[in-house]
């Protein structure tokens, strides 16, 4: 290898760790605005509709890197469901993870499960979806999660 090629390569190497870093902070910041924009506005909107229902909601976002939505049981203080949107560490695009943590009694144990956010919806457009895409989400996993509660024998 000549001194030509090794200062190229050295270049190169330094060049594509600087494209990484900056696809970081675009990536942390599109999180923000994904969290600001869409996430809050939507957990916002159902928190107060889910009043009417007597359900009680929470939301908050947890050192920049997930956004959640706690929601007690009906006629109670006590937390029933948790929607967790997340932001893998060093994440180069917006390949969101979603918990949810459940329980079919304030006294039974939570379940957990993660899966990938939306898996359909391309990280790309996932900061131009709608809160109302966002909502109808939520309520398809808790509905989900409600109706397995109620059903299953344990």
């Amino acid at each position: 290898m000549s001194k030509r090629d090794w200062k190229n390569g050295l270049r190169a190497c330094f060049d594509n760790i600087a494209v990484l870093e900056r696809c970081r902070r675009e990536t942390d910041e599109n999180f923000k605005q994904f969290c600001e924009f869409i996430a809050e506005p939507a957990f916002e909107s159902l928190v107060e509709e889910l009043k009417g229902y007597g359900i009680k909601g929470k939301f908050g976002t947890l050192k920049g890197r997930s956004i959640h939505l706690r929601l007690s049981f009906p006629h109670s203080k006590a937390d029933q469901f948790h929607y967790i949107v997340s932001l893998p560490k060093n994440s180069v695009e917006l390949k969101l993870r979603l918990r949810i943590r459940g329980r079919k009694t304030a006294k039974s144990p939570w379940q957990e499960n993660e899966e990938s956010f939306l898996s359909e919806l391309p990280p790309g457009k996932v900061i131009k979806m709608s809160k109302e895409e966002l909502i109808e989400d939520v309520i398809e996993h808790y509905r989900n999660f409600t109706l397995k509660a109620l059903t299953s024998p344990d």
